[in-house]
């Protein structure tokens, strides 16, 4: 086989597992392997909308991404997963340089996709390669993976076989979307009444500011005009004050604009707005990956903040419970989110995980990163409060 010089390794194991190391900017050169990777989502252990080959393509357009390393590994001619890594240089606080998994600001589970089954066989061709490659230091870390899931327990058995840890070195919640009820059975048991009534309120006092209609994005709509609308709303906010919103730059406007096109293309886009007089005040970004689903952005007219549009649209999302082939819908938001947890009654746990790389040097960067985390965590831990030895009777 001929090596494309745009691939960094091939590892060729005896049991006929074949791992390459390919730029990940250069993945379309590669004979075959969008196709695969395409053909791999509906075979996928876990689905991962961020995983997928129409984001990572969007993905490109911002920066950084010469820097990603993807992964692949294959059993013959079937394609088994892909992980994009990059080589990040502080592990927290420490200047520490190691492997992680490539995550960007805007995607939001580091999960890859494994063919189900076959989790295993995966993360043994990885540490495999990265146990021999020279531009493998330090450890392996993963980010966003979620708790006892099969990818996490394929790892976690591909390190016991070499005799290594796979430590649970952070873990989080975030609210999830999970029910057999339908919306407004949902919405009645898992909001309190209280806040029910305010809510019936807002959207009585939102009705006397015009003609309130929800919709979805349908087929024949207009993409461009949907989009071009998401990014307006956003910036008309506090994100466009700060530079933060998807349309303050070149980058962050392609790669946008490409995400929401690849997810159309792929049958994976789910649009819903809700429009006073015909204007927007609240939009929602939703990718449908079968069984589940991701809550992927939200913007909203600051202008109608006292009509809570935000939590309007977030009610009007209940709608995915009448779909029967999506069973979850993952918030996406970060932990203890007050406005989508007070909705939202399900929750899903995630885990950054760290696994020590072969050699004495590499083994003994991971002792010392997992020993600073056990003493920080030692330190941030508070105390329990002593109470003194009550005094003997007289």
């Amino acid at each position: 086989m001929k090596v494309p010089m745009h691939l960094d390794r091939i590892h060729a194991a005896p049991s006929a597992t074949t791992t390459l190391c390919v730029r990940a900017a250069d993945a379309a050169q590669v004979p075959g392997l969008m196709a695969d990777w395409a053909a791999l989502v509906a075979h996928a252990a876990e689905p991962n909308a961020f995983a997928e080959p129409w984001f990572a393509t969007a993905s490109t357009h911002l920066a950084g991404a010469g820097d990603v390393r993807l992964l692949v590994v294959r059993q013959g001619d079937v394609l088994v997963g892909l992980l994009p890594v990059v080589v990040a240089r502080h592990y927290g606080r420490l200047h520490v340089a190691h492997i992680q998994n490539h995550l960007h600001y805007h995607s939001f589970l580091g999960t890859p996709l494994i063919r189900a089954g076959q989790e295993r066989l995966f993360w043994s061709a990885i540490l495999d390669l990265l146990d021999t490659a020279r531009w493998a230091c330090g450890l392996l870390h993963l980010t966003a993976i979620t708790e006892d899931g099969p990818v996490h327990r394929g790892l976690a058995a591909a390190a016991t076989a070499r005799g290594r840890p796979c430590d649970v070195v952070h873990r989080h919640e975030r609210a999830l979307l999970q029910s057999t009820l339908g919306p407004g059975a949902y919405y009645e048991r898992t909001v309190r009444k209280k806040k029910r009534k305010e809510i019936r309120r807002l959207e009585q006092r939102l009705a006397e500011c015009g003609t309130v209609t929800t919709r979805h994005f349908a087929p024949g709509d207009d993409l461009t005009a949907w989009t071009d609308a998401f990014l307006a709303l956003e910036a008309s906010g506090w994100k466009g004050a700060a530079g933060s919103a998807l349309g303050s730059g070149p980058e962050t406007t392609a790669f946008f604009r490409a995400a929401l096109a690849g997810a159309q293309a792929a049958g994976r886009l789910d649009l819903l707005r809700i429009d006073v007089d015909g204007a927007p005040v609240a939009m929602l970004v939703n990718f449908l990956t079968q069984p589940g689903a991701f809550s992927f952005k939200i913007a909203f007219d600051e202008g109608y903040a006292r009509f809570s549009p935000g939590v309007l649209i977030q009610i009007a999302n209940y709608a995915i419970l009448d779909r029967p082939e999506i069973l979850w819908m993952d918030s996406c938001a970060v932990e203890n989110h007050a406005m989508i947890n007070s909705l939202w009654g399900e929750r899903r746990a995630l885990v950054r995980l760290s696994v020590p790389l072969s050699g004495p040097r590499r083994r003994l960067t991971f002792a010392t990163c997992r020993l600073a985390e056990r003493l920080s965590a030692r330190i941030r831990t508070p105390r329990p409060h002593l109470q003194p030895e009550p005094a003997d009777a007289a």
